[in-house]
């Protein structure tokens, strides 16, 4: 297996989609869905832990805590199969705990699952057409019961338990509130919904018997016991910027004239778009959640409302009103706050409310903020800070500094840094962003825009636009390594560009489809592209020419990466293989085993290769690459990866996808150990900043910096005051405290005299009370044993008289019981001679019961045959009747079938004909913007025609420019052959001449080469003293940085110097302040040697310089001198030549 392990350290995402997804698992402790897997995240300690979705997971629907909060339950969908998996959330890291994937019931997907209060069962919904409503004991996997939620297909979107009862279950939907109760293994339903159906968005139990539920058109209802209680509803709230527009608004409307309903130019579809806009006009109440107090409930876009119980039995009143802020960095502010929120929850104690939005944002307010108790407008705060809320199209990062840059369709580019896991820059356009690239020093971005592509400087706290290119629909654009050039993508053509100069260096045409991915080479001399048209081409930057190429139609390329000694390229693309290429020729495929490679990315050390997928999963491997399965695969993201990147240290990979999320992995070898740097080289710390911004900043401290002086005389003046009061206050205190201490030492003297006095009274009277209760105790003592012997007299007597009495008893029992067993003997002969008696009278009364049995059964037969022809007359009457209702019921059954027939076609083609109605509206939104970008493009096109034309033009009469040309040329020609055939007799005395010449240009050419030597010679020199020259600069500007810093020195005494003379009243103070300045400036031994080291340096520096100059003064002068005798021997041997030699004829 591959030994290449990445791990998931942090991302940055959310995903709205997935229903109650958000929930505390502690104070400080949340969970929210992000990529394919949940995430654990500390709100102050600002970690994250992960819990992966399942393997092959397409996606997850639903989340649901349990309310002890150890257990966390997933509903996803894996290899299109339903799966609900339930996580111990106790267990570090957190474990599987149960996987249901098998279901006796169909199911396609679970759209939401509640726990029971005790978390032994779990509920579930599914989505429709099925809609039915799951109750398990999930730790059995036993289902318990299964009812069906809907019978007309209407969504259902909420399901929970009764918080007090574990068989009681509510729903919520389109037209349905249901309450069902689970009793003898069935779920029934306990309520009968009475009125008009609503679509009922959410709803939450505020009691064990109440439930609050809210609908689409901003009604509330409380339900107590499944009847209506209370009922109110929310209006549409706006900003007082917003009233007012609205008010110019029907200001300029009320001069406009409409048609009235009853005219013909009113159609129905205005009076449908009427409608619309009323509905949309209502505040939709998406969300609800309970608390101690009340209840909170989303209000519309942006807007959650607080409301707490009122002293009434069943009545809520609105409390408060927290809306999202507008965000200001947004290209419209506006618009930024009008987000719905999907989901809310409280804090275990309550102290934080968190919502999320459509828009993918985490945001969280303090209930106990100081903006409740002044009673001033609540906001909402970001949880960090603001996330993507589209799909991610352009990533990359930069060298210098730990920085990443990612656009996105929200049309917004975000700056993120990897090391503090945090979003330093973001900045919203009115286009969409396709592409973006970092300059490696992490100065300046690269954006393609759909419009233009631009260059822009990462300031301190903006993103700045500094140059435009006309580069339209720019999807590609990378700097290079250098960082002097960029490469930037037009359709099929890859423009390259100066950096510095701004100019269009280079175009690369060769692509027939457009490019979908672009790279440098680690010296810059090279770029590789790939594009649809399945060509994979390598470009010299030298020559602006193709140097190899690989090309298979078939494929579909869309990403490409290189080796770091740039002989291998790597490529991925449609055909579900990665291709190994090197010398136009494809080295190895492997395959991808039924999954697509969307992107690809090599490690700066050349052994490591991460691919991502179409399925959102991340692949490492090991170079050379295997042949068999021998990967690692991470669920990553929840939709295919668009891009890759790597570290320059190999430490981080970072992906984006199409579900808006930047998930960071660390990069570890197979014992988990960090990759180790090859150069511990620190980041910058520089920013980039405008000289304006530089300059108000200073006038806003040097402004601060005077009111902070000016508040500190203030506030020791104040000081100076308020001491002084205090010490005549203090004075005046102990004044009056000696008085009282006084007053009080005299009172006290008083008490202690009052004190002795009362103690000698009460001693007295002590005594004389012991005294009285002796005598007394004496006195009981003798008459309470007179007592004692009077009752143990009586006790004797007593004794005597018992024991006669027991005597006398046990007689009267012995003779009781003689006559007892006497009456026992007479009762028996009674009774039995009675039983004789009544046995025979027994046996009379059975004979007579015999008879009458007898003509009891005569006469019933003959009854019973007279019922009988009553009975079949009488049942041949009523099947007469029977036969003509069952046919009248037949056809009022075929009739109804019929109704029923045309009234469900009748839905179905209202349904067919909406469903096409909002098709029809999202193919002509997607037709129009395919128009706008094609229009773009015609235009585009159009300008390329007319300049293509415009070198046609040229090129057709340089074509007849040079056929006339030719037509001389053949005339001259005939001259020449007939001038040709005449030299022919004249060439062989020539022939010896043009030996002796052959011979003298050889004696030239050793001559050429020697002057040529000379030249290496005098080249080579030059080289030397610009080095020497090179050496001479870098000592000046090292100087010069010296002078830099003595005069920051300079600087710096001087301001410590006026800082001292603010003492010149105060001597003492003074005298430190020069002291210190003495011993922090003046040091003699050190400012002798630097005078003399400078002084050397300069002396040097000049003598090196005057020799350096005089040199370079010779070697000018050898240079033209030489120049000079070279143009002469030129000269002559040119004029020998055309003396001597004749044109040599062509045969």
């Amino acid at each position: 297996m591959s030994v290449i392990v990445a791990q998931s350290l942090h991302i940055f995402g959310l995903r709205s989609r997935v229903a109650n997804n958000i929930c505390y698992f502690d104070e400080q402790i949340i969970i929210y869905p992000s990529g394919n897997s949940c995430v654990k995240y500390h709100l102050e300690q600002k970690w994250q832990k992960f819990i992966p979705g399942s393997e092959k997971s397409q996606g997850m629907l639903a989340l649901a805590m349990s309310p002890s909060r150890r257990y966390l339950a997933i509903s996803e969908t894996v290899q299109e199969k339903p799966t609900i998996t339930i996580y111990e959330l106790s267990s570090v890291p957190c474990k599987k705990r149960k996987v249901l994937s098998v279901f006796d019931f169909p199911v396609q997907e679970f759209v939401s699952l509640a726990f029971s209060p005790d978390s032994k069962y779990l509920v579930a919904q599914t989505g429709p057409p099925e809609s039915n409503l799951a109750y398990w004991m999930w730790e059995k996997q036993r289902t318990m019961a299964i009812a069906k939620a809907d019978i007309q297909n209407n969504p259902v979107y909420q399901v929970s338990f009764n918080p007090q009862d574990n068989t009681q279950v509510c729903i919520t939907g389109n037209g349905i509130f249901k309450l069902f109760r689970y009793t003898e293994g069935t779920l029934k339903q306990t309520n009968f919904q009475r009125g008009e159906p609503q679509n009922y968005l959410s709803h939450a139990w505020l009691t064990e018997d109440r439930v609050m539920v809210g609908t689409d058109t901003g009604k509330l209802f409380l339900f107590e016991s499944g009847d209506l209680r209370w009922e109110t509803s929310i209006e549409r709230k706006e900003r007082p910027s917003e009233v007012e527009k609205d008010e110019l608004a029907h200001e300029s409307e009320s001069l406009i004239e409409f048609p009235t309903a009853s005219s013909p130019d009113l159609s129905s579809e205005m009076l449908c778009e009427a409608v619309d806009q009323q509905q949309a006009s209502l505040p939709q109440i998406s969300a609800i959640a309970a608390y101690s107090k009340g209840f909170a409930c989303s209000a519309g876009p942006g807007i959650v409302l607080l409301f707490e119980k009122t002293e009434e039995k069943e009545g809520y009143r609105e409390n408060r009103e927290i809306r999202i802020p507008q965000d200001q960095r947004s290209s419209d502010p506006n618009q930024s706050d009008k987000q719905d929120v999907m989901c809310m929850c409280f804090s275990p104690s309550e102290e934080t409310l968190l919502i999320s939005t459509n828009k993918n944002q985490l945001y969280i307010f303090t209930m106990s903020s100081t903006e409740i108790i002044k009673g001033e407008p609540a906001h909402f705060e970001y949880l960090n800070f603001p996330l993507h809320s589209a799909a991610i199209t352009g990533l990359d990062i930069c060298i210098r500094k730990p920085l990443i840059a990612t656009c996105s369709l929200d049309r917004s580019v975000r700056i993120w840094n990897y090391e503090t896991n945090t979003l330093d820059l973001y900045k919203e356009y009115q286009e969409e962003a396709y592409a973006v690239s970092l300059h490696p020093t992490g100065l300046y971005v690269l954006v393609g825009f759909s419009d233009r592509l631009r260059l822009m400087n990462l300031l301190i706290d903006d993103i700045r636009t500094f140059k435009d290119f006309t580069v339209r629909g720019c999807r590609e654009c990378t700097f290079s390594n250098g960082g002097h050039l960029f490469a930037a993508v037009n359709g099929n053509v890859i423009h390259i560009y100066s950096t510095t100069s701004f100019e269009n260096v280079n175009n690369l045409k060769g692509h027939n489809g457009k490019v979908r991915s672009v790279i440098w080479s680690a010296d810059d001399n090279k770029l590789i592209s790939c594009g649809t048209d399945g060509a994979v081409y390598e470009w010299s930057l030298l020559t602006g020419k193709r140097e190899s190429e690989c090309v298979l139609k078939s494929c579909i390329y869309s990403g490409v990466a290189i080796s770091p000694d740039a002989k291998i390229i790597f490529a991925v693309g449609s055909d579900q293989t990665l291709k190994e290429i090197s010398d136009s020729l494809i080295l190895c495929e492997v395959p991808t085993f039924d999954v697509t490679y969307t992107a690809i990315v090599v490690s700066h050390s050349g052994r490591m290769v991460f691919t991502g997928t179409s399925v959102g999963t991340i692949r490492s491997m090991k170079y050379p690459l295997p042949v068999h399965k021998e990967f690692n695969e991470y669920q990553g993201h929840a939709g295919p990866v668009t891009k890759m990147s790597i570290t320059c240290d190999d430490q981080f990979l970072l992906t984006v996808s199409e579900d808006g999320c930047l998930l960071i992995w660390k990069v570890y070898d197979k014992e988990w150990r960090g990759l180790k740097r090859e150069k511990e080289v620190g980041y910058a710390d520089e920013v980039l900043i405008t000289k304006t911004d530089m300059e108000e900043k200073t006038q806003v401290m040097l402004e601060l910096k005077t009111r902070v002086e000016e508040l500190k005389m203030e506030n020791e003046y104040q000081l100076r005051l308020k001491d002084m009061d205090y010490n005549e206050k203090m004075k005046e205190l102990t004044e009056k405290f000696i008085q009282e201490m006084e007053s009080l030492k005299t009172k006290n003297q008083v008490l202690k005299a009052e004190k002795e006095k009362q103690e000698l009274q009460y001693r007295e009277q002590l005594s004389e009370l012991m005294e009285k209760q002796s005598r007394e105790v004496q006195d009981l003592e003798s008459g309470n044993n007179q007592k004692l012997l009077l009752e143990y007299e009586k006790y004797q007597e007593l004794q005597v008289k018992s024991q006669r009495m027991q005597e006398e008893y046990e007689k009267q029992l012995h003779d009781m019981e003689e006559t007892k067993n006497q009456a026992l003997e007479e009762l028996t002969e009674y009774y039995e001679a009675k039983l004789h008696e009544k046995t025979t009278l027994l046996e009379e009364a059975q004979d007579d019961a015999r008879q009458q049995l007898q003509e009891f059964e005569e006469t019933k037969k003959q009854i019973e045959e007279d019922e009988d022809r009553e009975i079949q007359e009488i049942k041949i009457k009523y099947e007469r009747r029977l036969w003509e209702e069952r046919e009248s019921n037949l056809r009022l059954k075929g009739e109804t079938g019929i109704m029923r027939k045309k009234f469900n076609s009748l839905q179905k083609e209202i349904e067919e004909r909406s469903n096409d109605i909002e098709t029809m509206r999202m193919e002509q939104q997607k037709l129009q913007s395919v128009i706008k970008s094609l229009e773009k493009d015609i235009l585009g096109l159009k300008r390329e025609i007319q300049e293509r034309d415009e070198t046609i033009q040229d090129k057709e009469k340089r074509i007849y420019d040079l056929k006339k040309k030719n037509q001389e040329l053949e005339k001259f020609k005939f001259v020449l052959d007939y001038k040709i055939k005449e030299l022919k007799k004249q060439i062989e005395p020539r022939e010896n001449d043009i030996k002796a010449m052959k011979e003298q240009i050889q004696e030239m050419e050793g001559e050429l080469e020697r002057f040529h030597q000379q030249n290496m010679q005098l080249e080579l020199n030059i080289t030397e003293l610009r080095q020497k020259l090179k050496a001479t600069d870098h000592e000046m500007h090292k100087e010069q940085q010296k002078e830099r810093d003595m005069e920051a020195l300079v600087k710096r005494f001087q301001t410590d110097l006026h800082n001292c003379v603010g003492f010149i009243q105060e001597p003492k103070k003074l005298k430190e302040g020069i002291r210190e300045l003495y011993d922090k400036y003046v040091q003699q031994a050190d400012m002798v040697e630097i005078v003399g080291v400078d002084t050397d340096l300069q002396q040097e520096y000049t003598r090196q310089r005057e020799h350096l100059e005089r040199n370079l003064a010779m070697l000018k002068k050898k240079v033209v001198k030489e120049s000079e005798i070279h143009r002469a021997d030129n000269v002559r041997i040119m004029q020998f030549l055309s003396v001597n030699c004749c044109p040599v004829p062509v045969c």
